[in-house]
């Protein structure tokens, strides 16, 4: 047998707390119209409660799990060491706003209406919806940045837009009030109360959404002074010259030597500097911060693990820590995100389950962040909207690989020239090929991840991968295809592909 989402009464679902009642028939409708049940989750087993923690930008190396060179993140480690790191969890659209709605609907930005800076139709069904209405008290702490109220949630306490680190505001179900103090504190303090005050006779789906280490990287006080005098790595690719790529390279406004900001550095630069120095000079600076933003965020988890430990719902809690894209940390030398690029395209994605998932378990199969809702859906023991482009990997955090799991993912960025000037692209990533279009530019790109694990050499052009560049861009028009996406290249497709 399974467990049942359908409410016996559902009238029930009016005594929950909501945002209104159309969203509480739409809910009501959603798991009443055949959605059903999985087999996730076994009649006589509790519904396992959901942490979900994200930060924003924060690059999968900059968590020492992932190997990172230049910190160390003993509290995030622990979900690693207890359960299971994804090194292959890659975002559609890397950028904040339209990462956080894929997430929720499971859809991606050209189906959930998404793409850029949108304000979210928070009236369509999405992950917290089914939720609630199949049960769970749903809550949300900490940076939304959806321009639209939350909705499906029993209760939110958000940030207005981006957010503050000193002294920010939140608005409480409505209501502004400004809250003193470090702006990542506030919100485990946030949170940890949401845990006290919950209703103990529902499992839980709390989200704990972080502002840092997002730029203006301000930290702590505890931490300011922390990476101060000490050398942080430059990246492989720091001195990257862009020689085989196309002009997007050349054209993005986010390089550290040239486009991060006296309000970034925070400091004036020594006098007399060289260009190549003021360049390392630049990026020590802005570590020295992003990693104190991160040092916080590492506490905070630390917190949240140990009051799950001290309560006794470490057992039937899932806990996941991600972020909400990549980052470039003086890769290729950039900051920022939004290219194809791995350090943009990673996403950190670390889960510990103990029903479920063995410690210590690394998974190198391609997942994406469509697939977030399909997945805690199954975990909760509901069955996956057919609407959904996502796929849940509850096999994979079983330690089964499906025969027919992906092997690419499709990956489309739309916001220019705003922000960084970085081209509209769309592209291909699977396990051994990153191939790319710049469609306003006309170019492409291909790398050999096994060769040029850094991507530095564009080998698009390359006689030998002929046959290989062929077969990647069949196999990327026909997910594009399967997403209904494919209108987007269709009345003007390159030149070679006609």
């Amino acid at each position: 047998m399974v467990r049942t989402a359908v409410f016996s009464d559902v009238g029930q679902l009016f005594r929950v707390q909501s945002v209104g009642r159309l969203a509480i028939l739409l809910a009501a409708a959603l798991v009443l119209s055949g959605l059903g049940t999985s087999s996730a989750v076994a009649a006589d087993q509790p519904r396992p409660n959901i942490l979900f923690i994200m930060a924003d930008d924060h690059a999968a190396h900059a968590i020492s799990a992932y190997g990172s060179r230049v910190n160390k993140t003993p509290h995030i480690d622990r979900l690693a060491t207890e359960g299971m790191r994804f090194d292959r969890c890659f975002v559609t659209n890397s950028i904040c706003t339209p990462s956080r709605a894929v997430i929720m609907t499971g859809k991606y930005s050209h189906i959930n209406g998404v793409p850029v800076f949108n304000r979210f139709d928070g009236s369509q069904p999405h992950l917290v919806k089914y939720l609630q209405a199949a049960g769970y008290y749903t809550a949300i702490v900490g940076k939304w940045h959806l321009g639209s109220d939350p909705t499906g949630f029993d209760y939110w306490n958000i940030l207005p837009g981006q957010g503050l680190y000193y002294d920010p505001v939140f608005i409480e179900m409505g209501v502004r009030k400004k809250h003193p103090g470090y702006c990542t504190d506030l919100i485990i303090d946030f949170t940890l109360k949401v845990l006290e005050q919950r209703p103990k006779d529902k499992p839980f789906f709390l989200m704990c959404h972080h502002k840092a280490p997002h730029r203006p990287w301000d930290p702590a006080e505890r931490h300011a002074k922390k990476w101060a005098g000490v050398e942080v790595p430059e990246p492989p690719t720091f001195h990257d010259d862009y020689a085989t790529r196309s002009d997007a390279a050349r054209e993005a406004t986010m390089r550290i030597d040239r486009d991060l900001t006296p309000r970034d550095v925070k400091q004036k630069p020594p006098e007399g500097l060289s260009p190549e120095a003021l360049k390392k000079w630049k990026y020590q600076r802005y570590m020295q911060d992003y990693l104190a933003c991160i040092d916080a965020v590492d506490e905070g988890v630390g917190r949240l693990l140990e009051w799950l430990d001290r309560n006794g719902l470490s057992e039937n809690t899932i806990v996941i820590y991600t972020s909400d894209q990549g980052f470039f940390l003086g890769d290729h030398n950039w900051y920022d995100k939004r290219f194809i690029y791995t350090e943009s395209l990673r996403m950190p994605f670390l889960v510990r389950w103990p029903a479920v998932v063995k410690p210590g378990t690394v998974n190198g199969d391609i997942i994406i962040n469509a697939d977030f809702a399909p997945t805690l859906l199954e975990a909760a023991g509901l069955n996956v909207p057919g609407d959904m482009q996502g796929r849940s990997f509850m096999p994979l955090l079983r330690g089964q690989r499906p025969p027919d799991w992906r092997t690419a993912m499709y990956y489309r960025y739309y916001h220019y020239p705003a922000h960084h000037r970085v081209q509209p692209h769309y592209g291909l990533r699977s396990l051994r090929y990153t191939l790319v279009y710049f469609d306003k530019l006309d170019q492409w790109e291909l790398f050999d991840l096994e060769k040029d694990p850094h991507e530095t050499k564009n080998v698009y052009d390359d006689p030998e991968y002929a046959d290989t560049v062929k077969q990647l861009k069949q196999q990327l028009y026909q997910l594009k295809k399967e997403l209904k996406d494919e209108d987007q290249f269709a009345d003007k497709p390159p030149k070679d592909d006609v």
